[in-house]
């Protein structure tokens, strides 16, 4: 039996799907509420769903759990309320480490680029207390992320009790499908999409920075489903343990992602600039790209998926499809 904490949400219903077809038994924390998030798992329901205030009283039953994807956050960079920012994405990570470390439990977690800030100190994956303490995140979230990341480090390194395996990923920017009820936090890849299919062009911030041009900021675009892979083999993989970045290894510009967008609807590859809203001014990551070299000497082999073949993937298979959900 493995738990999926935020398991009815993007990722988690998606690696959920990936368990289920494996089958494997598999229990679900997250709220379904009114949002449709019931549709990512229409196809593949859980064994059970726990509301995540009902987390701990399950733990307490002792589950017969292999493993925990603690994948569950409050995950929008304009979040403003610092105290429910620390107890769910902090507090309640520090919960489930300490349960798997008392049962022999082996977790994986999932971190952030967010943690990175603004670039200025590298995207080094490097799970040393020093390397993680130079980073400054922009945003609350990211800092929460950053803050657990330092946490999970020091318990790691402090020879207390910890879960037998335990890994963080830093997501890059993920894409694909069952991401829907994310509202404003929808990858680029889905907005961009949906302006075409409107007959718009697609719009793109300007830039902030007097060095970078508008539309060629960059980001780490990774394709859900290499993410999913990588959770999968970690479930297969016992003896690794440690933060790892999780993207691509190559940032590419809003402006080809624009372009591939418009490739595959058959539109013109043409933009439209807007300014960027004030909530995102100072807060913007205006370039990130993943250095995999851990993940790859961990042991990690298959490649990921070019930005625009992953972009044909979920618009073709997907949006365009009459059922988008995995």
């Amino acid at each position: 039996m493995i738990l999926v904490t935020g398991g009815a949400g993007f990722i988690g219903s998606l690696l959920e799907a990936a368990l289920v077809d494996l089958g494997i038994e598999t229990v679900v924390v997250d709220r379904l509420r009114s949002e449709g998030k019931w549709r990512n798992l229409r196809a593949h329901p859980p064994a059970r769903i726990v509301p995540p205030e009902a987390l701990e009283a399950f733990l307490a039953t002792h589950p017969p759990l292999d493993m925990v994807f603690h994948l569950g956050a409050i995950c929008a960079t304009t979040a403003r309320d610092g105290d429910l920012i620390w107890q769910t994405n902090v507090e309640l990570s520090q919960t489930l480490w300490a349960w798997c470390a008392r049962r022999g439990v082996r977790f994986v977690y999932a971190s952030s680029a967010a943690t990175y800030g603004d670039g200025s100190a590298g995207f080094d994956d490097a799970p040393s207390l020093a390397a993680l303490r130079r980073l400054r995140p922009l945003n609350l979230y990211g800092w929460s992320k950053h803050a657990f990341d330092l946490w999970a480090v020091a318990e790691s390194e402090s020879g207390r009790p910890r879960p037998p395996q335990w890994v963080g990923l830093k997501f890059f920017n993920v894409y694909g499908p069952n991401e829907y009820h994310k509202g404003g936090m929808v990858s680029a890849v889905k907005v961009k999409s949906d302006e075409v299919a409107a007959g718009h062009r697609p719009r793109l911030f300007r830039s902030d920075r007097p060095d970078i041009a508008d539309g060629e900021q960059k980001r780490d675009f990774i394709w859900v489903g290499d993410v999913v892979d990588v959770l999968l083999w970690l479930r297969a993989s016992p003896a690794v343990n440690g933060l790892f970045n999780l993207g691509t290894g190559r940032a590419r510009s809003y402006r080809a992602l624009a372009a591939a967008v418009s490739n595959v609807w058959g539109a013109p590859a043409e933009v439209e600039f807007i300014d960027m809203p004030e909530t995102l001014r100072g807060q913007y990551q205006s370039f990130t790209e993943a250095p995999m070299e851990r993940l790859r000497a961990a042991g990690y082999a298959a490649p990921f998926t070019p930005l625009e073949d992953g972009v044909r993937r979920y618009i073709e298979d997907h949006l365009r499809a009459d059922d988008p959900y995995r």
